[in-house]
């Protein structure tokens, strides 16, 4: 018999429990007086994302001349023109949405930001990013979930750490419990570095001496089912906020939908594809251009839908390398080496391009032909780490790597 309904408000995310509500979501969600948890959302963009027309270095007589057909025109032409950031660097403008993030001073970019490791196998460099340790094909977990392993909760929740991806990405394989979703009406648990189905998962924590969700597995699959049963559907984002139509625009919103349901968000990962642009990028127009668009529109919308509780939440993304500074012979770029990162939050010492800038003149090149890398993107994420949820053990996350906060870029207030 219905004897309970439990609506979280503000997000249309309706939990109907059948007895007694899941204690496990009424402590997050209900604790009078507490303070909202810390959020880390990531996005990776897969494909590797030309970053030289995305933060577009226009200011550098170089670019233009190494990209006769697809260089994005300094500002001062209109719509068809850079947007001006610094007087150096612009914003493709396709994703004009962002521009009063920036101005706001919530947006920073960087720039010249990548993977030491050399390969250009979108694979290999996708792997060496998700683990956090370039040129290491061994190691078996990935950053995000020894960041969690890293900073025991005895208050977590099944909704830790939530990947709005299909299966369980590479960066949060590990021993750590995950959620992977691609809808919240699909919403199932993939259990730690074992690849524990949710029956296993639901008998570890039955079994397990130390109750680290404060409550029975029980109560956890409890939760899990009230959630699986919500439709997602029945959410409305803030006032006059519209998602762009899509996977990547969803992920962003339910991601949004979580954080505003209090149910112990602490890391999310989403990802978008549609970056491998060998052919007919196009500038201002074409294919770069139209990812850009729904890209823009998805972080802008993301955002906004938060208002004050973008206080708590920093977004990062991250792509496995850049693209050739020289366009090729069918308009398009090549698998290069450096790239870029946005980096979104209450925290963030927005509305400035961060790195050092290597140039682009021919014996500035990595390899004669590629951005240089001046920021590894470990030193990115230290300090988004370090700086937004307060993580002390960056030698666990980043192993073999020696984080220094005397090479973070400045992303984040001190």
């Amino acid at each position: 018999m219905l004897t309970r309904r439990i609506f979280l408000k503000s997000t249309g995310l309706a939990l109907v429990s059948f007895g007694v509500a899941p204690k496990v979501l009424l402590r997050t969600a209900y604790a009078e007086g507490s303070r909202r948890r810390k959020t880390l959302v990531v996005v990776f963009q897969r494909g590797a994302c030309d970053g030289l027309n995305v933060v577009v270095p226009h200011g550098e007589e170089a670019y233009r001349r190494l990209r006769p057909t697809i260089a994005i025109p300094a500002p001062g032409g209109g719509r068809e023109a850079a947007l001006d950031l610094d007087g150096f660097f612009g914003l493709h403008p396709a994703l004009e949405p962002l521009l009063p993030l920036w101005k706001e001073g919530s947006l920073a970019a960087v720039q010249a930001v990548g993977s030491p490791d050399a390969t250009r196998s979108h694979f290999d460099a996708q792997d060496f990013m998700e683990s956090g340790t370039p040129g290491r094909k061994a190691t078996e977990d990935g950053w995000l979930n020894r960041l969690v392993q890293s900073r025991p909760d005895s208050e977590a929740t099944p909704f830790r750490a939530v990947a709005m991806t299909p299966t369980l990405p590479r960066i949060l394989s590990g021993r750590a419990p995950a959620v992977a979703m691609a809808n919240i009406r699909d919403f199932d648990l993939r259990g730690g570095g074992d690849g524990l189905a949710a029956r296993g998962f639901e008998q570890m924590y039955e079994t397990a001496t130390q109750d680290l969700l404060h409550g029975t597995g029980q109560e956890t699959f409890e939760a899990m089912q009230f959630l699986k049963k919500s439709d997602p559907g029945r959410y409305q984002p803030a006032a006059g906020v519209e998602y762009p139509r899509g996977r990547y625009g969803d992920s962003l919103k339910q991601v949004a939908q979580l954080l505003k349901a209090d149910v112990g968000v602490e890391v999310a990962f989403t990802d978008v594809g549609g970056w491998d642009h060998h052919a007919a990028e196009g500038g201002v127009q074409g294919q770069l251009a139209a990812r850009l668009r729904e890209f823009g529109q998805a972080l802008a919308a993301f955002r906004r839908d938060l208002g004050d509780r973008m206080q708590d939440v920093v977004l990062v993304t991250m792509t496995e390398f850049g693209r050739t500074v020289r366009e090729n012979g069918n308009r398009g770029t090549d698998h290069g080496h450096a790239s870029f990162a946005l980096v979104l939050g209450g925290d963030v010492r927005g509305g400035r391009v961060h790195g050092r800038w290597p140039g682009l003149a021919p014996d500035k090149l990595y390899e004669g032909r590629d951005l240089a890398i001046t920021t590894d993107f470990r030193d990115v994420l230290g300090e988004v780490l370090a700086r937004h949820l307060g993580a002390r053990d960056l030698s666990r996350v980043f192993p073999g790597y020696a984080v220094s906060s005397t090479r973070f870029p400045g992303v984040m207030r001190a």
